[in-house]
């Protein structure tokens, strides 16, 4: 039997054992503290602490603890595993890492570290690479599906992931981890933390080095390997007045050094390709109540700088040059204002307004002749004003609803609204729930000002995006289980006309549905699963690609994450993934002709001891079976191998 047959063998056991179980347990919640069983606080989907059983919104939490257990090294490597999430990467460690949420493109998903919006400013689409993201000091991810752009403006048409780092507390503490494994691969980390009476305070340093493999896929000849190096740094220091008041302070940097190959297939190794980045975030935040906690409000303001320069020589496959280089800039401030009118009433007022900088240069030598396209320091600003009403009626009903207005310096206004109820049946524990939203993106400075793409005159893309479902929850054996449909449509997407010009031309279609089934039986087995089925359509006029199936994203997808927790000491987590057939284009070729790649399914391994109380020994092994597959057509993925590691408490 193959493997991902059994793997849907576990899953259909799993969710039948859930209604099995469902005829005899009784839903119970507590009396007075409004805190219910089998339920987490998220700050994502309302900019307020609201517990998830509250909320229609389709929401997934990723907690420290499940992030300890799973021992990855970057942020990429946690989200592969999450429902309704397509993902590429093109190569080893340290090159383009992409995500995609219910099937919008990359560009369409806001990433937030403690707030802070990371996109490019520089990339024609505004995308974010999770290539550098390291797990280090990390505490734990949200991520919301479907449209967000009533609280996060432009780019959320999609989704939002957001990213939440450690908060100094207790006595002070040093952490020292030290990792090595396949492919020369080390990462050596420092880590401190703590709080001295109203003073927290968080600091981490890592460095990453690998050898790599060759990011064009070493069946068709590359042999070529690419290497990486990664420096990073983060800080966080808090400081609190008394129990209304408060200031933050994060700060982050990041210098990575990564070999790239020019195209997946045969020769496409380049020894020659390098790419540099630099890039440097920090934030200032304050927060205080009045009124005896009527009037709760938040100001922040943060800075974003990435640097990014690529450069290749002519080869003997590839007789050409090029050196490009990319600075990406944003300037932003946010106020939020929470207003709990009842216990049972939250109305929230906010102002936002960001100014997105730009400079790229690119140059090009080849057969055909010199190109260049440079675009002066350029830059566009937007401002946004949103209105959330957050209610419960009686004990059973929560609804959330919002509209925003954003004014744009190019394209002018953009209206947006989110309306999001939920009912609960507490004898049964179900919940019904469903949201409508709606979207949009800003066009990138490249597309209004490239001197040979761009257009001033551009409109903002747009998507509406409506989900409905059900979860039912077993408080009693910390079991839940959810299934939801899910219905995207993207207009006034950017394409090209008949003279390469950016146009709000193309449109497409995004429908599915989710399912996911969590099971915490004791203290030592956790059991979490999903499963989505989607369909896409490019629905884009004139395209030779109209009514086919959105590249690179899968109709079928599931995981199925174990832990096994044992002598309060250790833990072991299985992981599997399943990837269905998706297509993608041979771009090696002119016209790129469309293909249709294999689905797979890898099997991941991660364990953790505690030795003593102050060392730990951790061990992963990716690709257990050395399973030889392909995200992105041409270039290549990792191969069975390990990591071993050891970490000191101090």
């Amino acid at each position: 039997m193959k493997l991902k047959n059994i793997f849907y063998l576990i899953l259909l056991s799993v969710l039948c054992s859930s209604f099995l179980t469902a005829q005899k347990d009784i839903v119970q919640k507590t009396d007075t503290s409004g805190v219910y069983k089998l339920s987490e606080v998220v700050i994502t989907a309302t900019k307020t602490n609201t517990n998830t059983l509250e909320l229609a919104n389709s929401i997934t939490v990723i907690d420290s603890s499940e992030i300890a257990s799973r021992g990855k090294l970057n942020v990429f490597e946690l989200l592969k595993t999450e429902y309704g999430i397509s993902y590429t990467t093109q190569g080893p460690i340290g090159t383009l890492s992409n995500i995609s949420i219910r099937g919008g493109n990359s560009g369409n998903t806001v990433v937030l570290v403690d707030g802070i919006k990371m996109n490019l400013t520089s990339d024609p689409s505004n995308v974010y690479d999770f290539a550098n993201l390291t797990t280090d000091q990390i505490s734990r991810i949200e991520i919301l599906r479907g449209p967000q752009s009533l609280l996060y403006g432009s780019d959320a048409l999609s989704g939002v992931v957001n990213i939440i780092t450690k908060q100094g507390s207790g006595k002070p503490s040093i952490n020292l981890f030290a990792e090595g494994g396949s492919y020369n691969f080390f990462r050596g980390a420092l880590g401190i933390t703590g709080s001295t009476n109203a003073f927290n305070y968080t600091l981490s340093l890592s460095r990453t080095k690998s050898d790599g493999f060759s990011a064009a896929g070493e069946k068709y000849g590359n042999s070529e390997k690419d290497s990486y190096e990664g420096n990073n740094f983060s800080t966080r220091l808090g400081y609190d007045f008394n129990n209304s008041s408060y200031i933050n302070l994060l700060v982050r940097f990041i210098k990575t050094k990564a070999d790239y190959d020019q195209h997946g297939g045969v020769f496409g190794d380049d020894p020659t390709y390098k790419y540099n980045q630099e890039e440097f975030v920090s934030r200032l935040e304050g927060g205080f109540k009045l009124f005896d906690s009527f009037w709760d409000q938040k100001i922040d303001v943060s800075y974003f700088k990435n640097i990014r320069k690529y450069s290749y020589d002519s080869t003997l496959n590839n007789p050409a040059s090029s050196r490009s280089l990319y600075v990406g800039k944003r300037y932003a401030v946010n106020w939020l204002n929470n207003f709990n009118i009842t216990k049972d009433h939250k109305v929230i007022f906010g102002f936002d307004t960001e100014t997105e900088q730009a400079a790229t240069q690119f140059f090009l030598n080849s057969a055909f002749g010199p190109f260049e396209s440079i675009i002066p320091e350029s830059k566009a600003t937007i401002f946004g004003l949103y209105l959330q009403d957050q209610l419960k009626l009686g004990k059973s009903l929560f609804a959330t609803s919002g509209i925003r207005y954003d004014n744009h310096d190019k394209f002018g206004s953009a209206i947006t609204y989110r309306l999001a109820p939920a009912y609960i049946f507490w004898q049964t524990g179900t919940k019904l729930k469903a949201t409508i939203g709606t979207g949009f993106k800003a066009p990138s400075i490249f597309y209004l000002y490239d001197p040979f793409f761009g257009n001033v005159n551009l409109d903002p893309e747009k998507s509406i995006g409506w989900d409905a479902g059900v979860e039912q929850f077993f408080f009693k054996q910390s079991i839940s289980f959810g299934v939801t449909y899910f219905h995207n449509s993207f207009t006034d997407l950017i394409g090209l006309d008949e003279n390469f010009k950016s146009i709000n031309i193309d449109e497409a279609e995004t429908k599915g549905i989710e399912m996911f089934f969590s099971l915490h039986a004791t203290n030592y087995l956790k059991i979490k699963t999903n499963y989505t089925f989607m369909e896409t359509n490019d629905k884009s006029e004139g395209s030779p690609d109209k009514d086919m199936p959105l590249l690179r994203r899968p109709k079928h997808k599931a995981a199925l994450i174990t832990t096994y927790s044992f002598l309060d000491r250790g833990n072991i987590t299985m992981e599997i993934i399943y990837v269905g057939k998706r297509d993608d284009k041979d771009f090696s070729t002119f016209p790129a002709a469309r293909v249709t790649m294999a689905d797979y399914t890898i099997v991941n391994f991660a364990a953790q001891f505690d030795v003593t109380h102050w060392i730990t020994i951790n061990g992963r092994i990716e690709n257990i079976f050395d399973k030889d597959y392909e995200e992105v057509l041409g270039y290549a993925t990792y191969g069975f191998s390990g990591s071993l590691g050891v970490k000191v408490n101090l």
